[in-house]
């Protein structure tokens, strides 16, 4: 089947930011939500965007004015999806809000339209069987913000159709993007899977070794090729995002995080990040100002049990068959910014000291540790 019109569920900046590269690439779009106020300041955001791209002289006033004209904006949801081939649904990551937007358009759309949810952690079979149409549902997870990353997860549930898969793999191609495809629906899918854990890890790390924010933030830069530390990257993600997704991950599998309590704390004092003024870090203002890190500071760190979290759960990905070390070192440079594979770094340190570290902290801390049965055999 061919996709030319899209609708959209949710204006916010993942919604109207899959409208706008949607309808660059040529897509009839319409975007929906419950209130008109929130789709004029959506449309404003994407007028204040082309225009940056028009600055740039990466778009003619003349092609940015096409693009504007291919999107329409709605609160009627039948009408909304009335011509649709594919609606992406990217409503506030709470199952229960899914679902109820999933009864209601399930309730309104012709049976050939095919469902995709922007959902970063949510288990998309679940999701899916809520509708009468699994087999036409995919998780479909653009990252933030999906104008400038490159990544795309792609995740069938259970009963998802093989043809909806290339299809969406088709589309995400078409709209110059990097499809990344999750084989099987497994909590945190591929990025979010690497990613939630080792927050929580670096702060288990900062407790028991008495390290500073700023050393751990320099060696998970300077000797784990992260674009930017740890804690760093945490408070620009946000952490009430990583607090949500804590929950969701946890509640379908105990395995992928050892909870540091201060993440909930952080949470609860409503010390979200950059966005707040302060999360790990403090903020002086709106503007987004990066931690002073150092290869000096870096020294001072020794971020094995960091490298031994990532690559446990890397090989649990592929153990599992949810991914394979290829695609997972594809979904973590252009998800996460890595500049060196995850499996490279790995080897560096060496496979029997991350198998020795870990089961000795499985030896003091519990079987969260435990090895993967994939690295005693990449020794």
């Amino acid at each position: 089947m061919q996709i030319r019109n899209i609708t959209v569920l949710g204006s916010g900046i993942m919604g109207h930011g899959i409208a706008q590269v949607s309808a660059m690439s040529g897509y009839n779009i319409v975007l929906r939500d419950i209130e008109q106020q929130f789709l004029d300041k959506a449309i404003e955001k994407i007028k204040w965007s082309l225009e940056k791209l028009v600055s740039k002289e990466k778009l003619t006033n003349t092609e940015s004015d096409a693009i504007l004209a291919r999107i329409r904006t709605g609160v009627d949801l039948k009408e909304a999806v009335k011509d649709a081939d594919l609606v992406i649904e990217a409503v506030p990551e709470i199952m229960e809000l899914k679902k109820k937007v999933y009864a209601e358009l399930d309730a309104v759309a012709d049976s050939r339209i095919v469902f995709a949810s922007n959902t970063s952690t949510l288990p998309i079979t679940e999701i899916a069987n809520t509708t009468s149409r699994p087999q036409k549902f995919i998780g479909i997870h653009f990252f933030n913000p999906p104008q400038l990353m490159k990544l795309v997860e792609v995740i069938p549930g259970q009963k998802t159709a093989p043809e909806i898969v290339q299809m969406t793999v088709d589309y995400v191609r078409s709209v110059r993007k990097e499809p990344v495809i999750c084989k099987k629906d497994v909590p945190g899918f591929i990025v979010n899977r690497l990613f939630i854990p080792m927050v929580h890890e670096a702060c288990w790390l900062k407790q028991r070794q008495n390290q500073t924010l700023e050393q751990i933030d320099s060696a998970v830069k300077f000797k784990m090729g992260f674009p930017m530390g740890i804690f760093e990257l945490a408070d620009f993600t946000g952490i009430d995002v990583i607090h949500k997704s804590t929950i969701e991950l946890q509640v379908r599998d105990k395995k992928v995080i050892f909870p540091h309590p201060d993440v909930e704390r952080l949470f609860n004092d409503k010390k979200l990040g950059q966005k707040s003024g302060e999360g790990f870090y403090k903020y002086s203002d709106s503007k987004y100002e990066r931690v002073q890190l150092g290869e000096e500071l870096a020294k001072k760190c020794n971020p094995i049990q960091l490298i031994a979290n990532i690559l446990n759960n890397a090989a649990w990905l592929v153990t599992n068959k949810a991914s394979d070390v290829a695609e997972i070192e594809k979904a973590a440079q252009l998800g996460l910014g890595l500049k060196k594979p995850i499996f490279e770094t790995a080897r560096e340190f060496g496979i029997k000291n991350i198998i020795a570290e870990l089961n000795g902290l499985a030896k003091e801390y519990g079987q969260f540790y435990e090895p993967d049965p994939l690295l005693a055999t990449m020794q």
